[in-house]
């Protein structure tokens, strides 16, 4: 290809025609010859007379010129001209296309497939062989080159995927590049983030041969795993490449009271200039923190833009014991426990009994009111529970008080050493007045938290002095009495409330303050992640998966994962990010990890670097042609007109019409041969009826029936819609997009299966309808009737729509129906149901009659009712509403209340599922009757 400035040439050689303008000018200047002039006197009785005909002495400059810019467009279109063509790589071999594929892509992933598909249509352009390969999924062997149009036809099959590719993955495939014969260019679609084990699998393509970099400049921002300290949640972001500052809205998605998916709370991420990390605080309430069951960044296709959460969330089991309890537990004021119960029980499960009792049932928190002396054996299984990551939380009291504990030396189950006696107003050491609080300091885990006026100390124990009091003192009085103290034991801890955890030493209990001192310390004492000692030997099942573009899909057939790598934590092909679930918690696996780093990728200088836009090419031929032919109708216009052959406005109207005419018919290649061997008496093909067949012909077509009722027509459509999607995404079946049909006009036998939504004042079908609906009947179709009054009908009242549809019925080919049975194919063509709901769940379903002489094979849960596809299903659950979604996937109609309501949904489309599988398949899954026999015939 020949190129000038942004103009290319694929046939350049042919512009040397421009060379013969100039002389064809002087020929048709020349042409016709200027006439001899004579003077004759008989010319004067020639006057008056009119000549028909004229013809020009001399050709008309304009005339030539639009004749040479004619022949000049010809030229230059058989030159074949394009508009922005793309540069010749210049190589010959076959073409690797290589994609990162990561969720990094999925912001771009269309502009990436229009590049991809530029560079095949320029290998097949070249005549170059060609392959594609993402990393995030790459073949188990070396690539395998195709022509570029083969290549080509597997890339709408390509789509990110939710996690990076692995350095052993790399490594693994650039060995794998070692076994093919000969060399080969490669383009490299990269996502831009650098990752480790990418130099050896770039150092084994540049071996083969020139390798292409396409990058664009972008910032990529991912969220990192949400943390929860001292009652807070804790969001983090990281973003590359570091620049100006810039602020990052989050969202917290959960399920509201009704069961819907809302946004919670907010918070924004504030990046400084130049930094590459961001970090934000949310407080939220615990009924509103439970509900959380994702962040995300609003607005950013991606999986790294979404973190999920799992039991982190859960509500809190609390363990209450108290000293002597049952003393005064007439008077429960008095009870230790009370103000506890009261403050902990709207957000944690609470368990109470004996000390032996409470850690056998392994809460997250053990509380201690005023015990002093523990039994035999308990101190010792109470500080193992606690090293293992459990907190415990005491209360001061009269006991503890009066008790020598931790007197001399200090105890493993106490933050510090305790003077004997205590202090209060009035009494030894006393005060003159009740002390208040000081404020947090900044290290506390109550930090930020206000402390209201009316909460004073009467008593309390006192603390002995110690070098490593001060760092344990959480919380402490004006005078700088400690109030709370902590120390870490193990993995857990232990906190003392030098007051009662009731009203006698202080009003602390009365205040929502304690409340949300217990908030905090409860939060902190989450479980911590399990450790791979604690997965090893366990199976994660995964609920939900998070695609590249940051959807989370419920999963019901995949196989488990075993708790080692779930340990692991990385996501990968084996662990998609998602949700697991296991006996007694889920683990949530998210794209990024908290260690994540993103750095941009830096190529060395042996690396061609490009851009990701595609400037599309523009072939020129076509319109130069045109503009050509247009050129010569006039010339030939011009020439009627100079001849005096256009004169009489009928004459110019009939010129003006054929030329109109040879300029807008362009016939197909074929079209006047195909014309003319059609006999005469043949009637003109219908292109609306060829149009109808071939939609719904080349791929598999759902249709409804049209009703006349625009709504009702409109919600069959869009729920036929909603099935398609189900099916593309769980089967091998791919549906186009549903059609409706007019069982009066339109041919019936295009289509596997018909949606029969049933309306009160619906027309019956004519004569010729109903012949066409019994021979769809007969050869194979199904109809699905929905009268949708499951909801009236289920009472045992006809419906004005169950008469109508008896009124269709009667003209209708239709065998006996029966109530469906357990054992019927429909129960287990995909899915295995007993239950077939929509918007209303009525069981009552209506299908073909079973054979009366169908008998249960011995061994088999089911009969053989191996007799073809029931020709129609009869209900009124209105399944259309329960599938219908508007054009972005979202359904259009609530199902039910809530979470149940979503199940019942998520049921109807499995039985829409099983509907149309039973429908394309037939009874296969009863041939499973015939085994035992075929495997007697055979000996086995």
């Amino acid at each position: 290809m020949w190129t000038l400035g942004p103009l290319g040439f694929t046939a350049p050689w042919l512009l040397l025609g421009l060379v013969v303008l100039p002389i064809l000018w002087l020929i048709l200047r020349a042409v016709p010859p200027a006439p001899i002039r004579r003077r004759f006197p008989g010319v004067a009785l020639l006057l008056g007379l009119e000549d028909r005909e004229a013809q020009a002495d001399r050709t008309p400059w304009w005339l030539m010129l639009i004749r040479i810019v004619a022949v000049g467009a010809v030229i230059l279109g058989f030159a074949g001209p394009i508009l922005n063509p793309r540069e010749d790589r210049g190589g010959s071999g076959p073409l690797l296309v290589l994609l990162d594929g990561t969720w990094a892509d999925a912001r771009d992933w269309s502009a990436r497939m229009d590049r991809a598909e530029a560079l095949l249509g320029e290998a097949t352009r070249d005549g170059r062989t060609a392959a594609v390969v993402a990393l995030t999924t790459p073949p188990e062997g070396a690539p395998v080159f195709n022509d570029g149009e083969v290549a080509a036809q597997g890339l709408p099959n390509l789509a990110p995927r939710p996690w990076l590719p692995s350095p052993e993955a790399d490594a693994d495939w650039a060995e794998a590049l070692t076994s093919v014969e000969g060399g080969f260019d490669t383009v490299w679609l990269s996502d831009g983030l650098a990752r480790e084990g990418r130099e050896a699998l770039l150092q084994a393509l540049e071996d083969k041969g020139t390798v292409t970099v396409v990058q664009a400049p972008r910032q990529v921002v991912a969220l990192k795993p949400a943390t929860f300290e001292e009652g807070r949640i804790v969001l983090s972001a990281t973003r590359t490449p570091t620049g100006p500052a810039a602020e990052v809205p989050v969202a917290a998605i959960g399920l509201d009271p009704a069961g819907a998916e809302r946004q919670l709370a907010t918070a924004t991420l504030a990046f400084e200039a130049g930094a590459a990390e961001a970090q934000v605080e949310l407080e939220l309430p615990a009924e509103l923190r439970n509900r959380v069951t994702r962040f995300e960044l609003p607005g950013v296709r991606s999986a790294a833009a979404v973190s999920l959460t799992d039991d982190a969330l859960r509500r809190r089991e609390v363990g209450l014991v108290a000293g002597g309890a049952g003393e005064r537990e007439q008077l429960d004021l008095l009870d230790p426990l009370h103000y506890l119960r009261e403050a902990l029980a709207p957000n944690a499960d609470l368990v109470e009994g004996t000390l032996s009792d409470v850690i056998l049932a392994n809460p997250d928190v053990i509380v201690l009111a005023d015990v002093a002396q523990l039994a035999e054996g308990e101190a010792e299984d109470l500080s193992e529970w606690v090293e293992g990551g459990g907190l415990l939380l005491r209360f001061a009291g009269p006991r503890l008080a009066a008790s020598d504990l931790a007197r001399t030396e200090e105890d493993p189950l106490l933050p510090v050493r305790l003077r004997a006696g205590g202090r209060s107003v009035g009494g030894a050491m006393s005060w003159g007045e009740p002390k208040a609080l000081a404020p947090f300091t900044e290290d506390s885990p109550f930090f930020g938290l206000a402390i209201p006026e009316d909460v004073t100390v009467n008593a309390q124990v006192v603390a002995q002095p110690d070098p490593t009091l001060a760092e344990r003192v959480i919380a402490q009085l004006t005078d700088g009495t400690p109030l709370v103290t902590r120390k870490a034991l193990g993995e857990g801890q232990v906190v003392l409330f030098h007051v009662t955890a009731n009203a006698e030493w202080s009003s602390l209990p009365l205040s929502g303050l304690f409340v949300s001192m217990l908030e905090r310390l409860s939060v902190s004492s989450r479980a911590a992640p399990a450790t791979a000692a604690e997965l090893e030997g366990t199976t994660w099942v995964p609920e939900s998966a998070l695609d590249a573009y940051g959807e989370l899909r419920q999963l019901d057939t995949q196989p488990g994962v075993p708790g080692e790598r779930i340990a692991e934590g990385r996501a990968g092909p084996d662990l998609p990010p998602g949700l697991y679930s296991g006996e007694d918690r889920r683990i949530a696996v998210n794209a990024v990890d908290a260690d994540m780093v993103l750095e941009p990728a830096s190529w060395p200088e042996s690396v061609i670097l490009e851009g990701l836009d595609v400037v599309r090419e523009l072939p020129l031929k076509g319109a130069l042609l045109a503009f050509a032919l247009a050129l010569l109708l006039a010339d030939v216009l011009a020439s009627l007109a100079l001849s005096g052959r256009l004169r009489g406005q009928q004459r110019v109207a009939k010129v003006a019409a054929v030329v109109l005419a040879t300029m807008l018919w362009h016939p197909a290649p074929g079209q006047a041969q195909e014309a003319a061997q059609a006999p005469s008496t043949e009637a003109a093909p219908d292109p609306e009826a060829d149009a109808f067949a071939l939609a719904a012909t080349e791929q598999v077509v759902l249709a409804h029936v049209v009703t006349g009722d625009r709504e009702v027509d409109d919600l069959a459509e869009a729920g036929l819609l909603g099935l398609s999607n189900v099916l593309w995404a769980r089967t091998a079946v791919e549906p186009a997009q549903p059609k409706g049909v007019d069982i009066e006009t339109d041919e019936l036998s295009f289509f596997p299966f018909l949606y029969w939504p049933v309306t009160a004042d619906m027309a019956i079908p004519s004569r010729q309808a109903y012949e066409k609906l019994n021979r769809y009947l007969a050869t194979g179709g199904m109809i699905l009737f929905d009268t949708r009054d499951a909801d009236m009908g289920g009472f045992g009242t006809a419906t004005p729509e169950g008469e109508r549809l008896q009124a269709i019925a009667r003209g209708l080919d239709i065998p006996p129906l029966e109530p469906i049975p357990q054992d019927h194919v429909l129960t287990r063509t995909f899915y295995l149901l007993q239950e077939f709901p929509g918007r209303y769940n009525d069981p009552e379903i209506w299908v073909e009659a079973s054979p009366p002489d169908a008998e249960q094979a011995e061994g088999m849960p089911f009969r053989d009712l191996n007799d073809g596809v029931t020709p129609v299903v009869v209900g009124g659950n209105d399944w259309a509403a329960a599938w219908a979604v508007d054009q972005t996937g979202m359904p259009l109609l609530p199902v039910g209340r809530g979470m149940a309501g979503e199940e019942q949904r998520e049921y109807a489309m499995r039985f829409g599922v099983n509907l149309v599988m039973h429908v394309l398949t037939g009874n296969y899954k009863s041939d499973q009757v015939h085994v035992p026999a075929l495997l007697e015939r055979l000996g086995q």
